[in-house]
């Protein structure tokens, strides 16, 4: 999915963007993930109220409350369309702000070099592939030389390899099949420390 870049990174190249530029269109954009996610939990509960109100109803009613369901089913997956674009874009910003704070390391090691020199489409998709937040220089220069190195759809096939992983721990979950103790040894770091 094309993702539009921010603004400030369409007019702005990397080298002259300021820390406080990158973080106020951070704030931005998790204004803007606040607001959708409530407006599609809003229409989640909607939804299910509408649902409800078709259990007995006669034949016409149903129709009526299908038409409706329907109606807000699109206005949802409009929301969390939207929701996963600034998400992402979210993630870009984040990636941004950490690039600026090594921006001298960056540049001794030769990494600001290779990051300036491609454009800012290039770079936000680059970018968007890899997690650098919270991030000490070595784990992100190491994410970044091997997120400028791979192929697309090697870390494309991670990610769907995570998200599938997390589908089939919530079926678990919602079946019945896995209990909460067995999630949070799953989601514990000190477990996954020791594998």
């Amino acid at each position: 999915m094309k993702i539009p870049l921010p603004n400030f990174l369409k007019r702005n190249p990397i080298d002259r963007m300021s820390m406080r530029e990158i973080r106020e269109e951070g704030m931005r954009l998790r204004n803007q993930l606040e607001r959708t996610k409530k407006n599609i939990d809003r229409l989640e509960k909607e939804k299910k109220k509408k649902i409800l109100e078709g259990v007995g109803a006669d034949a016409l009613r149903k129709k009526m409350l299908a038409q409706e369901i329907r109606q807000i089913d699109m206005e949802g997956k409009m929301e969390l369309k939207s929701f996963l674009i600034a998400q992402k874009q979210y993630m870009l910003v984040k990636n941004l702000e950490m690039i600026k704070k090594y921006e001298q390391k960056l540049k001794e090691v030769g990494m600001w070099k290779k990051l300036t020199s491609i454009s800012p489409e290039e770079l936000e998709k680059k970018l968007i592939q890899v997690n650098l937040d919270g991030k000490e220089f070595e784990e992100m220069l190491n994410d970044l030389n091997r997120v400028f190195e791979m192929e697309v759809a090697e870390i494309e096939a991670a990610e769907d390899e995570f998200e599938k992983e997390m589908m089939e721990t919530w079926a678990k979950l919602e079946s019945g099949e896995m209990d909460v103790e067995s999630v949070e040894k799953l989601v514990s770091f000190e477990e996954s420390e020791k594998e």
